[in-house]
């Protein structure tokens, strides 16, 4: 009786006890065992591309067609769209040092890394200039030479200010005739083993080379300054005579740089229709989307990417689940896994632009689900919360029907509101769009990101508040 209450209470938009049986079918061993296939090692991670990526997409369009579902994307449940990937070429890409006629090798990633891209070779010789101050760089003649400078020690300076300082020392040294950057640290223990493990990642996104849409126009962008980051062990070499601001090294670097041709690749969404029931309103679509990708292997290790995002990909398949038992609603629901997001939010940049629907439909909404399985059993986030315009009644009714599920108030996760799969559909088909989401910890983006640590109830309970809002979606006029 108090369960047909608070389904009465939650605004339901259909039968009552027809919702509550859907809910009930969401269960969380089925979460768990979603989780634990889609955060195996033998998926690699699904990085974007991958044969792990590929296997998840298969994974889901089977788990949808069994149910019922219908074919939404431009090859059966599959959406494909293409793009481009760049990279470093191996063979053409390499740095040295020559020191009393002998020159070393430097290995890329190991021993030295750098972002950008750009073709060059320089060499010339190394002077210090400590952190590049400009009382330190005063009276020095840098023509034609690498600038050694100390990064300050792990180099966590990283904010806006801290970056915009960077850029306009590097337009002093380019001013200076300077050929680039050398970044060095003085760092030790796990200080000087997380500047290398960061190096070393770095210098993988390079090599793997980076992902973008064919025919996007490039932000315009002045020449590149060269700058590489040299490992503790090669700054330590670089330092160990204690050199004096504007003191000369005695040695000379040389760094060759080359990118190889583009490629052309075609990647996956999954998209898959639940119809609505009625003649009119089921042309119009609510759109659950989740990423189904992660950051694939680095050096060696695995990514599983358990929270992000098998915990958003299961609390959509949950859903489906749930839908199955339910049956249509009066609006039309599409479930769009979207690849790409970790590269740069790209499979929903290309749904939104040219969305797979069927003639006549129309997405109304976005509910976008990312990393829903970890941190406090009753943390859930929302954007955009009350603090930005965009605040919509996605949300409203979100906070209303949260506590029905155990989250007593949803928090904000406005800092948030650029970095997800909902930007696409705010931006390009500028429909109301609310992300759900419990915030990162301290295995985000790291391969301890594993499917034992997942809170399964959690995710369960997730899906259950995206059915419920699914249901308060059905009036005759959406107040959005």
């Amino acid at each position: 009786m108090l369960t047909l209450l608070l389904s009465l209470l939650s605004g339901s938009g259909g039968d009552a006890l027809a919702l509550e049986r859907a809910l009930a079918v969401v269960d969380a061993a089925d979460v768990c065992a979603d989780v634990a296939f889609l955060a195996s090692d033998e998926l690699e991670g699904r990085d974007t591309p991958s044969q792990g990526l590929r296997l998840a997409a298969r994974y889901l369009r089977a788990r949808v067609e069994r149910l019922g579902f219908r074919p939404s994307g431009d090859q059966g449940f599959f959406d494909l769209y293409p793009l481009e990937r760049g990279g470093l070429d191996p063979a053409r890409t390499r740095a040295w040092i020559l020191a009393d006629g002998k020159e070393r090798a430097l290995v890329l990633g190991r021993d030295y890394a750098f972002f950008g891209g750009g073709e060059h070779r320089l060499e010339g010789p190394v002077v210090f200039v400590g952190q590049g101050r400009a009382e330190e760089l005063a009276g020095l003649d840098l023509a034609g030479k690498w600038v050694l400078l100390l990064d300050g020690g792990g180099g966590r300076g990283r904010g806006r200010e801290a970056w915009e300082e960077r850029r306009q020392r590097d337009e002093r040294l380019r001013a200076a005739g300077a050929l680039g950057t050398l970044s060095a640290s003085e760092a030790t223990g796990p200080e000087a083993e997380e500047r290398d493990g960061r190096l070393a990642r770095m210098s993988g996104f390079m090599t793997r080379g980076s992902l973008r849409t064919p025919g996007r126009a490039e932000e315009p962008r002045g020449p590149e300054f060269p700058g590489l980051s040299l490992s503790t062990t090669v700054s330590q070499e670089l330092l160990r005579t204690k050199p004096k601001p504007g003191t000369e090294l005695g040695l000379r670097l040389g760094e060759e740089r080359a990118q190889r041709p583009k490629e052309t690749l075609e990647l996956e969404n999954v998209a898959a229709l639940w119809p609505g029931s009625d003649p009119v309103l089921g042309r119009e679509v609510i759109v659950l989307s989740a990423h189904y990708d992660h950051e694939g292997v680095i050096d060696g290790e695995i990514y599983n990417g358990a929270d992000d995002n098998g915990s958003g990909t299961s609390t959509l398949l949950a859903v489906a689940d749930a839908l199955a038992q339910l049956g249509p609603l009066r609006r039309s629901v599409l479930l769009l896994w979207v690849s790409g997001e970790e590269k740069g939010l790209l499979g929903s940049e290309a749904w939104t632009r040219a969305p797979t629907l069927p003639e006549g439909h129309r997405a109304v909404c976005d509910i976008n689900i990312d990393m829903v399985g970890r941190n406090a059993p009753d943390k859930l986030l929302i954007t955009p919360s009350k603090d930005l315009a965009e605040y919509n009644g996605l949300t409203r009714l979100a906070e209303r029907l949260a506590p029905l599920e155990g989250f007593p108030a949803l928090g904000s996760a406005d800092e948030y509101w650029e970095r997800s799969d909902h930007m696409n559909f705010a931006v390009h088909l500028k429909i109301p769009v609310a992300f759900l989401f419990s915030d990162v910890h301290e295995d985000y983006h790291r391969p301890s990101d594993d499917a034992e640590k997942i809170d399964c109830d959690k995710i369960r309970r997730v899906a259950r508040l995206v059915l419920r809002l699914l249901d308060g979606l059905q009036e005759d006029t959406l107040a959005l």
